[in-house]
């Protein structure tokens, strides 16, 4: 399956029209940033510079050439305290131009979908990440297997059909 190994941001550079991204965990690794926001810390989304990351700006380069670069959430309601703090912090991702949207897991009972995390780029290479139950980071698979690529890029679709948009998506 893995026919070369490219970065993330080399996939997004060369991406001409879209990158897709479907996220199905509920918890994803700590890091200092999520912590700071258990401790009660929140963002300054007046202050840029000071969540502004080389992520973001990848992004909004994407966007600003014209690439249309969504991002579909599956989570399990009531959610987890991660993907409270995700949703939160998702005003990033969309002030960098990223669309998101939410779908509760008790919503896919008729979708197919893959096991894995992935982005599709230009519907050319499907990049599977991997992580262990802990929700640590374990690696990355590509592929630019047609069939495969188009599968996930279907799968993409059919959650994004159903999900909702970030800004009318509630957290209780």
């Amino acid at each position: 399956m893995q026919p070369r190994a490219w970065t993330f941001e080399e996939l997004l550079a060369g991406a001409t029209r879209s990158a897709v991204h479907l996220e199905m965990r509920d918890v994803y690794y700590s890091n200092p940033r999520f912590e700071a926001w258990r401790q009660g810390q929140r963002v300054d989304w007046a202050d840029r510079a000071s969540w502004w990351r080389p992520f973001h700006q990848d992004i909004a380069d994407a966007v600003g050439r014209g690439v249309r670069v969504r991002r579909a959430r599956v989570v399990c309601e009531p959610v987890s305290e991660y993907i409270r703090w995700e949703h939160y912090v998702t005003e990033a991702n969309v002030r960098a131009g990223e669309q998101v949207r939410w779908l509760p897991r008790r919503e896919t009972g008729s979708l197919l979908m893959p096991g894995r995390d992935f982005w599709v780029f230009d519907d050319q290479v499907v990049r599977y990440s991997d992580f262990g139950g802990d929700g640590a980071y374990v690696g990355e698979e590509f592929t630019d297997d047609p069939g495969v690529v188009a599968l996930s890029a279907a799968a993409f679709e059919r959650v994004w059909e159903r999900a909702v948009p970030h800004e009318d998506f509630e957290i209780e």
